[in-house]
């Protein structure tokens, strides 16, 4: 399978990430193992999580998806086969980029991790109210004491991600190589316009969360029945309109013309655009870890990817 780089660094990842946010909310931890050795086995290596993963669930402090990854790190030898991405910024206890926090947050993480680095750190969400140059030297510190290898920013608008980026430039501080925006094909507009243009200007890497729509572009929400006893249905039911039905018919279509699923062609789709690096999704089961492999092996053909651009093409 071949690798693709993270901006310029020497980092090489496989063109899947796996979203770790499941770990410990909708994957208990042996399924959640099963599912990471599984991972392995189809020769990916990126895992993303988070300080805050799930901290949105009763009972959960933030830091459970990490405590996880850790023990599987830690039973099953397999570190220094993962490219490992964790988040800063978003939990309530830990928010915020300023430098003491990063400081903090990044040993809470290592702890959990159950490792003495982490490859991607991710600004979890832009703080407009710490300037980049304290955060991106809190980072500076970090890298040189082997802590963190690369940053990355999440959450940013192309003006912020370009000002960070002129920050790095201006001062020789670590500059982020690696963009982590909402992308899918049906919320494409503001990657496209806005994000994509710096992105590519710079030699950002771009992996994107919500890659299937919160499960929606797997075809199996029609309508808003079906959402009823999913973990995620509420987050489905903005998709439920005449747009969003359009797209699911077209990855149906193109997904029995190649004898696969729509999930599976809904991921090869975002995986052909050049300015992406890698759609992250997740799986709750090593079945469905088997249709998001099956995306970094689908080749779509240039009428899928036409068939799909067309019907999911932005209202003007």
């Amino acid at each position: 399978m071949q690798k693709r780089p993270i901006g310029t660094s020497e980092l090489q990842v496989a063109p899947l990430v796996f979203g770790g946010n499941v770990f410990g909310w909708t994957a208990d931890e042996r399924t959640s193992f099963s599912i990471l050795d599984a991972f392995v086995d189809h020769g990916l290596n990126f895992i993303d999580t988070a300080d805050v993963y799930s901290a949105w669930i009763d009972g959960h402090k933030g830091g459970e998806s990490e405590s996880i990854i850790g023990k599987w790190f830690k039973e099953s030898g397999k570190r220094d086969k993962i490219v490992l991405a964790t988040k800063v910024g978003m939990l309530s206890t830990r928010a915020g980029l300023s430098a003491a926090n990063i400081a903090a947050a990044v040993d809470d993480s290592l702890r959990r991790l159950k490792t003495d680095y982490i490859d991607v750190y991710f600004s979890h969400l832009d703080d407009d109210k710490t300037p980049f140059e304290e955060t991106l030297g809190a980072y500076q510190k970090l890298v040189k004491a082997g802590k963190v290898r690369v940053i990355g920013a999440s959450n940013y608008n192309g003006e912020r991600l370009e000002a960070a980026l002129k920050v790095s430039s201006d001062t020789g501080l670590p500059a982020y190589q690696i963009l982590q925006p909402e992308y899918n094909l049906y919320d494409r507009e503001g990657y496209e316009t806005d994000l994509e243009p710096v992105a590519q200007a710079h030699k950002v890497a771009v992996v994107t969360y919500f890659s299937l729509a919160s499960g929606f572009l797997s075809g199996k929400y029609r309508s808003k029945d079906d959402t009823s006893n999913a973990a995620r249905g509420s987050r489905v039911e903005k998709y439920l309109n005449d747009r969003g039905l359009r797209i699911v018919d077209a990855l149906v279509d193109v997904a029995k013309r190649n004898d696969t699923t729509p999930a599976t062609v809904a991921l090869a789709w975002v995986i052909a655009r050049p300015s992406v690096t890698a759609p992250i999704a997740s799986a709750t089961s090593v079945a469905q870890l088997e249709s998001l492999a099956a995306a970094t092996r689908l080749n779509l053909s240039a009428e899928d990817i036409a068939a799909l651009d067309e019907a999911s093409a932005p209202a003007k």
